[in-house]
């Protein structure tokens, strides 16, 4: 079963036992290009307020959601219904569906007074050792220096040919087996958007610590820990409207949400929340 199927059977599982709040709106980024990643996400906001992010740069997706707003218009939409097309399309859909159950997700964690630990880092605890050899999927500008300053090999897996680059610092590459000697790897979220997670897991059986980061990383993670994630890093949400109008105009949101840090360790699990609704 894939990973987004179980994910949804988990919010199944959760309209079962617990009314679920309904669609307010969809909150798109600029079209224009930003730096720092800012702009390459969406926000499906629910009724009670919860916040679902999902990345919207693949292909054309943010072209096609911005093209007819009228079309993409859900206020009043079963979230639920929109969260399924996230494990059977592809495109928009896709995005909207994944958007639609980090949304569900944090309503759940909200209902049953779960927050997750804030983040120690921003590397997904990777804590990079002198002469180690470490992964990263996607090539990720930011994360790259507090890896290079400690003195570790770094290689990057990336899909895009014209960032394929070697220097002294580090290699880009568009072989997934060039990770698979990697003693830990760091992997960018959208690897639950682009159906490729169980692929890269399966390259990287040879790391002992397996990060998963970035702002749409707000998903149930127990489908990723029983695969071999150790690590979920992702956005939480302080204040709504801040956060809601630093996306829309593309500016920093840092002032408006915390980065969290999920593990075996320190997530209960699906069911723990469950019952405490």
């Amino acid at each position: 079963m894939s990973f987004a199927s179980e994910y949804l059977m988990q919010l199944q599982a959760f309209a079962a036992v617990s009314p679920l709040p309904r669609i307010r709106a969809l909150h798109l980024p600029p079209t224009r290009q930003l730096e720092n990643n800012r702009g390459e996400f969406c926000a499906l906001e629910l009724e009670d307020g919860s916040l679902g992010l999902s990345y919207v740069l693949f292909d054309d997706s943010l072209q096609q959601l911005r093209a007819d707003t009228g079309h993409w218009d859900l206020q009043g939409a079963d979230a639920l219904d929109l969260a399924t097309h996230y494990a059977r399309d592809n495109g928009p859909m896709q995005t909207l569906g994944f958007a639609a159950a980090n949304a569900l997700t944090r309503c759940l964690m909200d209902r049953a007074g779960f927050r997750p630990d804030r983040s120690t880092d921003s590397i997904g605890q990777m804590q990079p050792q002198k002469g180690e050899h470490i992964g990263m999927i996607g090539f990720f500008k930011p994360l790259l220096e507090p890896i290079l300053q400690s003195g570790a090999r770094l290689t990057v897996l990336e899909l895009d040919p014209a960032l394929v680059t070697e220097n002294a610092h580090y290699r880009v590459t568009l072989n997934p087996a060039e990770i698979a000697q990697c003693s830990k790897v760091l992997s960018t979220s959208t690897l639950l958007l682009n159906n490729s997670l169980d692929r890269m897991l399966e390259n990287c059986r040879r790391a002992h610590r397996f990060a998963m980061v970035g702002p749409s990383a707000g998903c149930l993670p127990d489908a990723l820990f029983s695969r071999g994630v150790t690590l979920q890093g992702g956005s939480w949400i302080t204040d709504r409207a801040g956060f809601i109008e630093a996306l829309r105009e593309g500016k920093s949101h840092s002032s408006f949400s915390v980065k969290f840090a999920l593990t075996p360790d320190n997530y209960p699990g699906f069911e723990s929340l469950l019952r405490q609704l």
